[in-house]
């Protein structure tokens, strides 16, 4: 595919020599309006080298660079200097590009050699796998996916939260009032059970909270009483998350949790206190953080216990160590951001110059219609029951609408649970916002499912022909207002792949599939497809062809199915 952008920034840098060819090429933009150009160049950093007012400098580059083949022409619009495509090589270079590797278009091959690990979704053990856990879990995969496409390779890990204090409590509340029946039958439901049952009876039992703490300490002690229990409840927590990840179609490469790093802490501690990082405060061990505008870090407590950020420390001197990384992206809730900035700039002290290469992700809250969601009060809204639910409606509306539908259970399930992937990564990560059954679950609008439809449509048409699209195509027939623009966002997804990488915001990726399937539908009812002249026909559908890639392609990088019939 050419590369319209690095075309143009060649000739500019012809013409200006106090611009480097990749500071042209970063000024370079695509005008919201096509009748603007098809890319744009800004005069206003020229006047100054120049010594001319930036309309006068964008005139005489356009009179300078005169009739080049590659572009209808080159003309200014006050300070923009604006190039128009032949629309015949634009729509040539794209197609022929979609056509020659459909499932790699929009790929790279900037990450090779380069290793990036991607930490998501890290449900605590023992308690429930909540509509809460859905950002970090959709989010993190499909950044796993993007940087994968880009050709990093990439290592997923599932940060399990299976340590702690908590597994005291639930310890205590299982001894006090547990029944091991009543946990293998329903693993999450009935630990949870426990731990409400625990902090009700701490309310009015204090000393319950010190037993609780006891325990954990006898855990991390290699009690064995201790790690029974603590092994049993996370084996059997594993079994409910799993059947979550089978549904969204989510798979990790290491499942290493707090624990495994409880053994790991200790050199960490020992780094620490070598380099004079450790300060003693009311029988407890600090980091002070104040003279980098930050509290300070309690590393250990006066107990001997250790804590969530001794843990990731560990973890991630660990990950360089073992994993050699480039990138270190942990994809974990805004209200941590405090938390990563302490021990990143721990790790920093410690005198790792790859502390700048650990990144954290955050995003926005889910909240209830009803409140805040509350472990400990049990108002939580189980993962499983959105998704399974979701397929249960969709299946309702396929059977009403397409009763003779093949394979009517795999498609619910697709169109269902992209549904609900596709609706949380619409937002923008940073954003809070208030979980609802109806706005997840609806099928109008800029919606999973339409784009999904957009997909099927696509491929319906595709089917009908049966025309080979390895035969001449004649790409001047794709000229029309509603060709081009398609054209013109499909051209748009390899960067919007990298943009989407860059700022770690699938996001981008769905509004722009978004974008995709609505010119492609406008496409669709102003050009008739199937038509009796083959040279027309051949050539709009090899544009179908180039958009039913695109938006799978995109759906595939967001976690989400493309069906091909619905």
């Amino acid at each position: 595919m050419i590369n319209f952008k690095k075309e143009i920034a060649d000739l500019l840098s012809q013409k200006i020599e106090s611009m480097s060819e990749k500071e042209i090429s970063d000024l370079i933009e695509m005008p919201p309006n096509p009748q603007m150009g098809d890319f744009a160049f800004p005069c206003f950093k020229l006047a100054k080298a120049f010594r001319k007012a930036p309309d006068q400098i964008a005139q005489e580059l356009a009179e300078s660079i005169g009739e080049v083949a590659l572009f209808e022409k080159v003309q200014n619009e006050g300070p923009y200097l604006n190039f128009f495509i032949d629309k015949t090589t634009y729509a040539k270079s794209l197609i022929e590009n979609v056509l020659q590797q459909p499932e790699k278009f929009g790929s790279s091959d900037q990450g090779a050699g380069k290793r990036v690990i991607v930490e998501y979704s890290s449900p605590n053990i023992a308690k429930p796998f909540h509509i809460g856990h859905i950002r970090t879990t959709v989010i993190g995969h499909a950044i796993n996916k993007i940087y994968q496409f880009l050709g990093y390779e990439t290592i997923s890990i599932n940060h399990l939260g299976d340590y702690g204090t908590q597994f005291g409590k639930l310890i205590v509340a299982f001894n006090n009032w547990g029944n091991a029946s009543e946990v293998e039958a329903e693993p999450i439901p009935a630990l949870l059970k426990l731990y409400i049952k625990f902090h009700e009876e701490a309310e009015k039992n204090p000393s319950l909270e010190d037993e609780a703490r006891l325990w954990f300490k006898r855990l991390e002690d290699g009690d064995e009483e201790a790690l029974k229990l603590w092994q049993w409840f996370r084996d059997e927590s594993l079994k409910e998350f799993n059947r979550v990840y089978e549904m969204l179609g989510i798979a990790f490469d290491s499942y290493a949790g707090e624990s495994f790093y409880s053994d790991k802490m200790p050199r960490v501690l020992e780094i620490m206190e070598e380099k004079g990082l450790l300060k003693e405060s009311k029988g407890a061990e600090i980091v002070d953080l104040e003279p980098y505008g930050m509290p300070p870090a309690l590393i250990r407590k006066s107990d001997g216990s250790t804590l969530y950020i001794t843990r990731d420390i560990a973890a991630a001197i660990y990950r360089k160590e073992h994993y050699n990384f480039d990138k270190n992206i942990y994809v974990v809730g805004a209200q941590q951001n405090l938390h990563f900035q302490q021990w990143m700039k721990i790790i920093e002290l410690m005198g790792n110059e790859w502390a700048k290469d650990c990144v954290h992700v955050a995003f926005g809250m889910v909240a209830l219609e009803e409140g805040t969601m509350s472990t400990r009060k049990g108002r939580v809204v189980f993962l499983e029951d959105v998704l399974t639910k979701a397929v249960e409606r969709t299946k309702e509306i396929i059977t009403a609408k397409s009763p003779n539908l093949e394979n009517k259970d795999e498609i619910a399930k697709q169109i269902g649970i992209g549904a609900v992937v596709f609706q949380e990564l619409s937002n923008s990560r940073i954003k809070d916002y208030v979980f609802s059954w109806d706005k997840t679950l609806t099928f109008d609008g800029e919606t999973g499912p339409y784009v999904q439809y957009t997909h099927a449509r696509a491929c319906s048409l595709l089917r009908k022909a049966e025309v080979k699209l390895t035969d001449t195509i004649d790409y001047s027939l794709l000229s029309n207002e509603d060709a081009m623009n398609l054209i013109r966002l499909i051209q748009q997804f390899p960067g919007v792949v990298e943009d989407a990488a860059r700022k770690y915001e699938p996001s981008i990726i769905t509004r722009h599939i978004v974008d995709v399937a609505q010119a492609f539908n406008k496409f669709y009812h102003d050009c008739p497809i199937i038509v009796a002249d083959h040279e027309l026909q051949r050539s709009r559908l090899a544009l179908v062809f180039a958009a039913k890639q695109t938006i799978q392609n995109g759906l595939s990088l967001l976690g989400v199915a493309a069906p091909e019939r619905m």
